[in-house]
């Protein structure tokens, strides 16, 4: 270890030619001492349009508090963030997967323009998650992530309550089976202040996954949003990462294959959104480590599925912390024999190490034992077939159907559906298809919380629903989403018809039309690509560089 920990901030800040650039620095109050000592970064997500990133200002302070505790300066640096609860449903939502990439290039970019000799990154709502890793893989300098915690539920009518029942009882109302009064007061309850949404939706999965893979600190990630205990958690990152740099340990050193692996094994164990199939994909991406889409369902299928949480479940992300936490999830899978116990995590001990750690809550029935799982595979499942060579995703917790056959009702975009389900237009059986949503044809891939949570809030459970753009964490019921190659491309989905019967069968991992080969192909030679949303800016410029949903939608 040398004493000058300056490896890349040094170029910036020592002799006399750089007398420029201290000027500058010191413009803004830095000192000769400050350049003295490594320059580290703190980059966080805050932004004033949703509760999820709303404590990062007060977290960086604390992580910049520990840095200067533990001999660093810190420079704090900001990203964008787009609101899936906000933006749901309309055109804005388009903007927030695009947004994964703009915030791993934004990061990037700041910490190479500045060369920090390390970083500490707060994420949030659910893309600034992957983002923010994604960011420090590309870096390679010592680093970690550190998640800002789920919000505290909301009381409704004596019940906890998350954003889930705020969508659902839009449904609901539709349907006349809740009052305009009584989804106002739902509304006004539901998310009581800052923190990502509260159930084991996207935000919370995502947190999940990357504690269990080793890149946030072991029992971090659970820890509320608001509260003394975070100030601690964020005060120690800001301590942690100086001793990252010390040794020398890299997010390289930490994401491999075998973390990768226990990151997935936790996400369903906990029956975690579907959206981790394609951030993890992007990880396994920037690492340079081969992971399929088909290995997500070879360790959905060897892990359990333990913890009982919204939103197919009864308990909250908070719930979990009271319980034991996500260390308490992966002492579980390390008593199975399913968690690899030897990757490093950011603390410099294993995971295994870690998760020997675990305390647990007397009485708690959040985690179950292993011996008494919800269910004794885990929740994701890969299916394929003629509407989806290249596979899709399908969650399948709690009480879901493992086989539906119905007519499909097909529709081109997201808000055609929702205003078919609003008229009352769907039947029970059907099968909704909505297309032209992947992520070069949206272009963005949006999410279908808002229909899907109409079709649970009218009574139509029994309804199945595909599609080539992403679903919520929050969704639930039997609904395929990352359909590829999806329908801009001409994939088999923008040949689909009303009427058409498709089969879902999870126990074979099919999803089928009953048309042949002949009449799929007849039907697409006479297929031609619709016009782009967008001729230019961002959204353009995504759509030609995106790849397929089935290798996590990474730009190329």
């Amino acid at each position: 270890m040398s004493d000058d920990l300056r490896h890349l901030s040094r170029a910036i800040t020592e002799g006399p030619s750089r007398a420029p650039a201290r000027a500058m620095m010191k413009a803004i109050g830095f000192t000769d001492d400050d350049m003295r000592k490594p320059l580290v970064g703190v980059a966080h997500c805050w932004i004033g349009t949703m509760p999820c990133n709303f404590n990062h200002r007060r977290l960086a302070a604390k992580v910049a508090e520990g840095i200067r505790a533990a001999g660093g300066t810190p420079i704090e640096i900001n990203t964008i963030s787009v609101s899936d609860g906000v933006s749901m449903g309309t055109e804005g939502m388009k903007a927030s997967l695009i947004s994964r990439e703009v915030i791993a290039d934004s990061i990037e970019l700041a910490a190479r323009g500045a060369m920090f000799d390390a970083i500490v990154t707060i994420s949030g709502c659910d893309k600034t998650i992957p983002g923010t890793v994604m960011a420090l893989l590309r870096l390679d300098i010592p680093g970690l992530m550190l998640y800002g915690g789920s919000i505290a539920p909301g009381v409704f009518e004596g019940r906890d309550v998350t954003i889930q029942d705020v969508f659902e009882a839009v449904g609901a109302h539709s349907a006349g089976r809740m009052s305009a009064e009584r989804l106002e007061a739902l509304e006004a309850v539901a998310c009581p202040g800052a923190g990502a949404c509260g159930g084991q939706f996207t935000a919370n999965t995502m947190a999940t996954a990357f504690e269990a893979m080793g890149i946030s600190p072991s029992a971090s990630g659970s820890v509320p949003a608001v509260g003394d205990q975070k100030d601690d958690v964020a005060y120690h990152c800001g301590e942690l990462v100086l001793d990252l740099l010390r040794h020398d340990i890299r997010p390289s050193h930490i994401i491999n294959r075998a973390s990768i692996e226990n990151a997935i094994a936790a996400v369903c164990a906990t029956g975690g959104s579907t959206n981790a199939v394609l951030h993890l994909l992007a990880i396994a991406h920037e690492a340079g480590v081969p992971l399929d889409i088909d290995d997500f369902d070879q360790i959905s299928n060897r892990t359990p599925l333990l913890v009982d949480l919204k939103p197919w479940g009864k308990y909250t992300a908070i719930d979990l912390f009271r319980a034991g936490g996500i260390r308490l999830v992966t002492k579980r899978l390390l008593d199975a024999g399913i968690l690899h116990p030897e990757p490093m995590t950011v603390t410099g001990r294993s995971i295994g190490e870690e998760s020997m750690g675990a305390t647990e809550t007397a009485g708690q029935d959040v985690v179950h034992q292993n011996n008494d799982p919800l269910q004794p595979t885990g929740g994701l499942v890969i299916l394929k077939g003629n509407l989806a060579p290249e596979g899709c995703v399908v969650k399948i917790t709690g009480h879901e159907r493992l086989h539906h056959q119905g007519p499909a009702r097909v529709f081109d975009r997201e808000e055609d559906a929702f205003e078919a389900v609003r008229a009352g237009q769907i039947q029970p059986n059907d099968v909704v298809v909505i297309r032209y949503e992947g992520p070069r044809g949206g272009p963005g891939m949006r999410e279908m919380l808002g229909v899907t949570s109409a079709l649970v809030g009218s009574g139509l459970g029994d309804v199945a629903l595909l599609t080539d753009g992403r679903f919520s964490g929050a969704t639930h019921g039997l609904m395929a989403g990352h359909v590829a190659p999806e329908a801009a491309v001409g994939g088999p989905i923008a040949a689909l018809r009303d009427g058409d019967i498709v089969s879902f069968d999870v126990p074979a991992r099919k999803l089928e039309v009953k048309l042949t080969d002949a009449e799929l192909a007849e039907r697409l030679r006479s297929w031609q690509p619709p016009e782009p949303h967008y001729k230019g800016g961002v959204m353009a410029k995504y759509a030609r560089s995106v790849s397929s949903a089935s290798v996590g939608a990474v730009t190329i």
